[in-house]
């Protein structure tokens, strides 16, 4: 096994070939960590606007990816970097939680559910025109729980808007800022 392992943790829709995951992934592995990502089973579409749905669906793939991960001691690397998307935020903070891990968190665009979720360690990105999470809910929770956020205004829930050369500036950014987050660790 290797001493630095990244876990990457999709959304639904948003899989690992998606830019925000997809650069992530090429940071990690620049820095040395093995690269690994969990699966999950089908889901039920039409999930958003309705939390308790969005809830069985983070209890089933916390299920999935808790299989997937059963075999990650507390210290068998020396850095652990959970890298997550959309749903998945909340299924990296549960599978954190329940082997008593510490790894390093990069949350991108949570899900309002996640917050229930996190611990003081990580770092949110979110876009103002995000359908499944408000923006002033994200803002309380990352201040509530001393998360650092990176707002990106006027982004969908893929950190993305109408124009695409401003996406990819927008891209720069929080690949940027996700390099400057793991060099810090």
């Amino acid at each position: 096994m290797s001493e630095k392992l990244a876990v990457l943790f999709p959304g639904v829709g948003y899989q690992i070939d998606r830019p925000l995951l997809y650069h992530s992934a090429k940071l990690a592995r620049e820095r040395g960590y093995e690269v690994c990502t969990v699966s999950y089973p089908p889901l039920p579409t039409g999930l958003r606007g309705k939390p308790e749905r969005i809830q069985q669906a983070i209890e089933l793939c916390s299920r999935a990816a808790a299989e997937q991960l059963s075999g990650i001691a507390p210290d068998q690397h020396k850095q652990l970097l959970f890298i997550s998307k959309s749903l998945g935020t909340a299924v990296a903070a549960v599978c954190a939680a329940r082997f008593s891990l510490s790894p390093q968190q990069v949350y991108y665009t949570p899900v309002e559910n996640s917050f229930a979720y996190f611990r003081r360690e990580g770092l949110v990105f979110h876009g103002t025109a995000d359908p499944w999470a408000r923006t002033e809910v994200v803002k309380n929770e990352c201040r509530r729980l001393g998360l650092p956020l990176f707002l990106v205004e006027n982004a969908d829930h893929s950190l993305e808007t109408a124009d695409t050369l401003h996406d990819l500036e927008t891209l720069h950014r929080v690949m940027a800022r996700t390099a400057q987050y793991l060099d810090e660790r």
